[in-house]
């Protein structure tokens, strides 16, 4: 058993850092109360974790591999810990957003070191079998995020959805301190911190600029300054990347077209599956009342069938070209979204089951595959970059979409509200109390929800069925004879 100990201290940060995706989503009514936040500050504590994870993951496997994944992942543990704890403490939002920012950064060191130190680590039948245990922990991550995150939320309080990474993250830590051997590459020359840089502030820039649309505007002097930085900061990053002697990302992968329909494929993966849930949340818990350990069990469809479509497609399917089972999986996702779009004012909880359910089997039909073709179609030694380069377009994607699906859903309540309800309590999680205090309220707010949430779903439909045409298109290889495997259910990165 003894052998097993370095797969439990691996599997134990990823659980941590994947979970910490999706148990906060049933969280956000009970923090926006206790808080007082606004809709930003609500999409800011999602998307500031996922930013920090999508900017660094790159930056942190060239560190790790430098000075050693072991010390970068030990490094990892304790600074995720440590966000936990004052994420927990947090007396505001705008340090909840920070620590939440501090807790991405920790867990883009653990995430950028798991598969290197498991491969490393474990060779033949045992690396196998590894794999396939860290595979199936992050698919439990995804399908126990937010059920967890309700029994925690509704028996103790939010906060211990981060105190309770704490005593996960000392077992870790005393764990590979004993059973993890140090690895890193022996030809490995630096971090390449201007393309760190400029990445980061692109992608800071275009999210910051999609969360504050909506107060704004489209054509604010703000929100067009703030792409305009984007943009140039992505110019800079390109330059950076293509003068470097050590770049963090090889653009020359993207002349494979198959390689681009991969990272695109991920990238809308995250934003049509996932990125409306966050507002579906906020409408089970503040419009139709329901506990956030009921509201976690509403979206349980799609984490448990994802999970067996992904353990059954992986056995039988792992033949089959990339292009039929990532583009397959996203047409499937693009569906389930449109599914939801019948949901009314009368609408509960049930109009969710079916469009989850066909989304979660597009999730598990595309990701076994989706990090293997990554790495199949650029050169072996530059597998690893590919896998990192997938990984990261997933988290910003992640990012993205809760802010684009933010500004489409405020959108669409602002159209339907009719004057005097304040849209900002609505998007803050106020619609419960706002209804129990004057009921003739009621048919309006449920009205306005509706038309919000329709408004995301399609354009979650939609992006999902531009991905999967995008992968038929682009992709045009068969899935990876050699490379290391993915993990398996894609519900669990979320990202």
């Amino acid at each position: 058993m003894r052998k097993w100990l370095p797969l439990t201290a691996v599997c134990l940060g990823a659980f941590m850092l994947l979970v910490d995706v999706t148990i906060v989503t049933v969280a956000l009514p009970d923090m926006a109360t206790s808080l007082h936040t606004t809709f930003a500050d609500l999409q800011w504590v999602l998307d500031g974790y996922a930013l920090a994870l999508a900017a660094l993951l790159l930056g942190a496997g060239s560190l790790a591999d430098l000075v050693g994944r072991r010390k970068v992942y030990l490094g990892g543990l304790v600074v995720f810990a440590a966000a936990s704890l004052a994420c927990g403490l947090a007396t505001g939002p705008v340090a909840l957003i920070a620590f939440r920012g501090l807790q991405g950064v920790g867990g883009a060191a653990m995430f950028a070191t798991t598969m290197a130190l498991l491969s490393s680590t474990y060779q033949g039948r045992d690396r196998g079998v590894a794999f396939g245990v860290w595979g199936s922990v992050n698919g439990a991550a995804a399908a126990a995020g937010p059920v967890l995150g309700g029994l925690l939320t509704e028996h103790l309080d939010w906060r211990w959805i981060f105190f309770v990474n704490l005593p996960v993250s000392v077992i870790a830590i005393v764990v590979t301190l004993r059973y993890v051997k140090e690895s890193r590459n022996p030809h490995a020359t630096g971090v390449d911190l201007p393309g760190l840089v400029t990445f980061t502030l692109a992608a800071g820039a275009v999210t910051y600029a999609l969360i504050r649309v909506g107060e704004n505007g489209w054509g604010s002097t703000t929100t067009l300054g703030l792409f305009a930085l984007g943009a140039l900061s992505l110019l800079a990053f390109v330059l950076v990347e293509l003068r470097s002697p050590r770049p963090m990302l090889d653009l020359g992968l993207f002349r494979s077209r198959t390689f681009v329909g991969i990272m695109l494929g991920g990238l809308l993966l995250s934003v049509a599956a996932f990125s409306y849930l966050v507002y579906t949340s906020l409408w089970l818990q503040s419009v139709r009342g329901m506990g956030p350990v009921t509201a976690g069990l509403t979206m349980l469809p799609m984490s448990v069938v994802a999970f067996v479509t992904a353990g059954v497609a992986g056995k039988k399917l792992h033949d089959t070209p990339a292009r039929w089972t990532v583009g397959g999986g996203l047409l499937l996702i693009g569906v389930g979204a449109l599914l939801l779009t019948p949901i009314g004012p009368d609408s509960t909880w049930t109009v969710l089951v079916a469009g989850l359910a066909v989304t979660g089997a597009g999730v598990g039909l595309a990701t076994p595959a989706m990090a293997s073709a990554a790495m199949a179609a650029v050169p072996q030694a530059r597998a690893g970059m590919a896998g990192g380069a997938l990984n990261t377009s997933r988290q910003l994607g992640n990012a993205l979409g809760i802010a684009v699906l933010g500004a489409v859903f405020k959108t669409g309540l602002d159209h339907s509200l009719p004057g005097g309800i304040p849209v900002a309590a609505l998007t803050g999680g106020q619609a419960g109390p706002m209804i129990a205090h004057d009921p003739a309220l009621a048919p309006a707010v449920h009205t306005a929800f509706a038309s919000g949430l329709q408004d995301a779903f399609l354009v979650s439909g939609v992006l999902g069925l531009l991905g999967g045409l995008a992968v038929l298109v682009l992709v045009r290889q068969p899935t990876a004879q050699h490379p290391a495997p993915a993990p398996t259910p894609a519900a669990a990165t979320r990202a």
